[in-house]
């Protein structure tokens, strides 16, 4: 199994490096008839004319093309910005659509090809690595030396792994004209499920999607004796598969509004953006029908599910960003924080995100039926930075490229302001609880190592205490790699949820603290 093994790690170290080569390849010529092709009307005349000194030049390499067309385009808005021209400067960045349109390389005419031996060969690694994985190992989770793990506890290949991940999201955030030639690679599969040419954000929800899956096999190895593991795993790759990546794409090709039936506001943050309403509303029944969807899904779905079931029903079944949290980034669970400290700062942080998405949708929402009078641009300035500083770089960059540094829940635990409603209703009005039997814990700590929340349950479980912490997703792994069958996910009556009366033990016996 180990040759079967090194097979997959040589497959897949293969396919990543051709897919950190490939965006390197080929050379930019620009048009006019490609600056008209891929400009705005109202822009057309200023670019050609900006951009029509590098008509017929051939760039080597995609560093020299756009810097000069940015340049260019940054001289002109410099000048305009100084003499406070603000209407006549052009926001829009045109980089990647020229980019795109200009390039001429092999992964244009053979895109197939290409993906195959970039993606292709890191999925075949993956599943040639994750297939034979524990294999001859008894059924259960252990720590097995993992915190001397240069891959699992911040050595260098897990420092290694955290910064590819960081420029990866860097680029695809703020940089994307840099990636024009994995953009071609899956050029035609967009086609084929959209109908419509690929962007970066299709070819990252491709790789999003793909990770998912590959890992999932990994989950369902490591936890094979664990069927609510298992079936968590099925949940958030089906979900992850169908609702976040193949329906949007084909209604799109139905020439249907592009709508995450799963994504929930303020996790969606541009659910109330007028350009949302407005597409929803004018596409007839089946818009109006995503609307109050969307709605629902805010006002009864989350309190109702939440009150029988617990945050986890959302974060640790459904949700695609706890997807990717529980499988790709599984291997650094251990990672998380769990000093007191800590926690204090994830309570700033989470629920002042939720503070902020709510009062910029209520802005939004305000200025829209105002018809722009109340605040003009400003909400357009507010979506700006809350999706730059939130959207992007917290949620994008530290979110997932910190999994190696800082644990594979980063985002959930300190940034998500779905997680914090739901963290809300789930500690004040919920069902849900994890019950531990004080007497049997034998302090192994497993359950705190391999919380990815943060949470002390040693604590917990020592004083005979229920786990009813807002930040809990119940993913079961705590309950999962006990020894001792002390932790148990219920739900169950309100009554007695709460029990501040715990059993302590010490040097002193056992005491009932009443």
């Amino acid at each position: 199994m180990k040759y079967i093994q090194l097979i997959g790690l040589t497959l897949f170290l293969t396919g990543l490096l051709a897919f950190t080569v490939i965006p390197f390849l080929g050379e930019y010529t620009i048009s006019e008839a490609i600056v008209l092709d891929n400009t705005k009307d109202i822009h057309q005349e200023k670019m050609n004319e900006l951009l029509a000194p590098m008509y017929g030049k051939e760039y080597s390499n995609s560093f020299s093309f756009i810097r000069e067309l940015n340049q260019r385009v940054d001289d002109y808005n410099s000048v305009l910005k100084a003499e406070s021209n603000w209407d006549q400067v052009i926001w829009d960045d045109y980089s990647f659509p020229l980019a795109k349109a200009s390039l001429s390389s092999p992964v244009q005419n053979h895109p197939w090809l290409f993906l195959f031996l970039s993606i292709g060969l890191t999925v075949l690694g993956g599943l040639f690595y994750n297939f034979p994985k524990f294999k001859g190992e008894p059924e259960g989770v252990k720590n097995n030396g993992i915190f001397h793990s240069k891959m699992k506890n911040r050595g260098w290949l897990g420092m290694l792994t955290g910064s590819y991940l960081i420029l990866f999201y860097v680029i695809l955030y703020w940089f994307p004209a840099y990636m024009v030639n994995l953009v071609w690679m899956v050029e035609p599969l967009s086609l084929i499920l959209s109908g419509n040419p690929a962007s970066q954000w299709f070819l990252y929800g491709l790789i999003y999607t793909l990770a998912i899956l590959v890992m999932g096999v990994r989950m369902f190895r490591k936890y094979r004796g664990n069927r609510y593991q298992q079936i968590r795993t099925a949940s958030v790759m089906f979900f992850q598969t169908a609702f976040a990546f193949l329906i949007p794409e084909i209604l799109v090709l139905l020439n249907k509004p592009y709508f995450d039936f799963k994504n929930i506001w303020p996790l969606d943050y541009s659910f109330f953006y007028d350009y949302r309403i407005e597409t929803l509303t004018s596409s007839g029944a089946i818009g109006m029908f995503m609307l109050i969807w969307g709605i629902l899904l805010i006002v009864v779905g989350v309190p109702l599910f939440t009150y029988f079931y617990g945050k986890r029903w959302y974060c640790s079944w459904v949700c695609g960003c706890g997807g990717l949290a529980e499988t790709v980034g599984d291997p650094y669970r251990q990672l998380s924080d769990k000093s007191l400290k800590s926690w204090k700062i994830e309570r700033y942080l989470i629920h002042g995100v939720l503070v902020l998405a709510v009062v910029m949708t209520a802005l939004t929402i305000a200025n829209y039926f105002s018809a722009f009078s109340f605040l003009g641009n400003v909400t357009n300035q507010l979506h700006s930075f809350y999706g730059f500083a939130i959207g992007s770089a917290f949620a994008g960059v530290v979110g997932t490229g910190f999994y190696p540094f800082m644990g594979n829940r980063v985002w959930c635990r300190f940034g998500c302001p779905l997680a914090a409603y739901l963290g809300m209703v789930q500690r004040f009005k919920s069902r849900f609880r994890i019950t531990t039997n004080g007497g049997q814990c034998i302090s192994c700590g497993n359950c705190s190592t391999y919380c990815e929340m943060g949470i002390d349950v040693r604590w917990y479980a020592q004083r005979g205490q229920n786990i009813v912490r807002s930040s809990c997703v119940g993913c079961g792994v705590c309950s999962a790699v006990c020894p001792r069958g002390v932790l148990k996910l219920e739900n169950g009556p309100e009554e007695g949820r709460i029990n501040e009366m715990p059993i302590l033990i010490g040097n002193d016996s056992v005491k009932l603290n009443a």
